[in-house]
């Protein structure tokens, strides 16, 4: 067997390769952290089997989670497929599936509607309505790029991702308060949320400006992040028409489990169903 080694030339192929998938730019740049933070691991030393399952070892002993080890090997493991080095690819941990998510991590929409309020309070007139885009609509955070004063017109965006395009309706209210601020800020065309600079906010920019709001908003840093804003949306949308096909296709999901996922009850909530069952004396 020749001897493998993960080099920079290597860890550029492979973004390239997963642009070609089509692969979002958040999974890209995940994907090429991951497999650059192996490479750093392995310290030059020759890529073997027992070094990958060494690695995921030594993320258990880290402290990382399951989900997040698995996450990491899922990465790894796409850039030994590309490589051609199947062999040395490592089984994920087996995970029971949650019965209910950690409280801890749950944003309430009385949380949400605090770090609007807040965000207002502080005069981040652009955070306030960005949140409110991705919570009114689904979106995820990489899509934000795509609500335009064009889209705002119509009412209505088209969001291409992994050879598939979806169509996301905006509300009307949303339609209304994105022109008002378009034109408040004196953007006639393109993309509505900007930097001073001009360019559309990154992934990383938005986080910042979501946290920065966590003490102020009296809201644990460990709820706020753009995705929880995704979640939020899908569970009030269930909640009021209890359809996850329909759901499914509003978040862009090809798989019903993706979508079960994030329909999963609080601890809290999972505690009131036992107390509901009455088979205590």
């Amino acid at each position: 067997m020749h001897t493998r080694s993960i080099t920079e030339e290597w860890v550029t192929s492979f973004g390239q390769y997963l642009r070609q998938e089509e692969r979002s730019a958040g999974t890209i740049e995940k994907y090429l952290r991951d497999v650059r933070a192996f490479a750093a691991w392995l310290g030059g030393t020759p890529l073997t089997k027992e070094a990958a399952a060494l690695w995921k070892g030594g993320l258990l002993d880290q402290g990382c989670t399951p989900a997040t080890v698995n996450s990491k090997l899922a990465a790894i493991n796409k850039f030994f497929s590309f490589a051609g080095w199947a062999e040395f690819r490592v089984k994920p941990l087996k995970i029971q599936r949650r019965l209910f998510r950690d409280d801890s991590r749950e944003l309430t929409r009385a949380e949400y509607l605090r770090l609007l309020e807040t965000a207002r309070a502080l005069g981040r007139e652009r955070l306030a309505l960005l949140m409110e885009t991705i919570c009114a609509t689904g979106i995820r955070v990489s899509e934000v790029q795509n609500i335009t004063v064009e889209a705002a017109r119509r009412g209505k965006t088209e969001i291409a991702l992994k050879g598939k395009i979806r169509t996301i309706l905006l509300p009307g209210k949303l339609c209304r308060k994105l022109l008002k601020y378009a034109r408040k800020r004196q953007i006639a065309s393109g993309k509505i949320f900007l930097t001073k600079g001009g360019r559309g906010m990154s992934r990383g920019q938005i986080w910042a400006e979501m946290k920065a709001l966590c003490q102020e908003a009296g809201v644990a840093a460990s709820k706020v992040f753009p995705h929880n804003l995704r979640h939020l949306f899908a569970r009030t949308f269930y909640k009021a028409y209890r359809d996850v096909a329909k759901l499914a296709d509003v978040l862009g999901h090809s798989s019903l489990e993706t979508t079960r996922i994030y329909l999963i009850s609080t601890g809290a909530e999972h505690a009131v169903m036992l107390e509901g069952l009455h088979l205590l004396n």
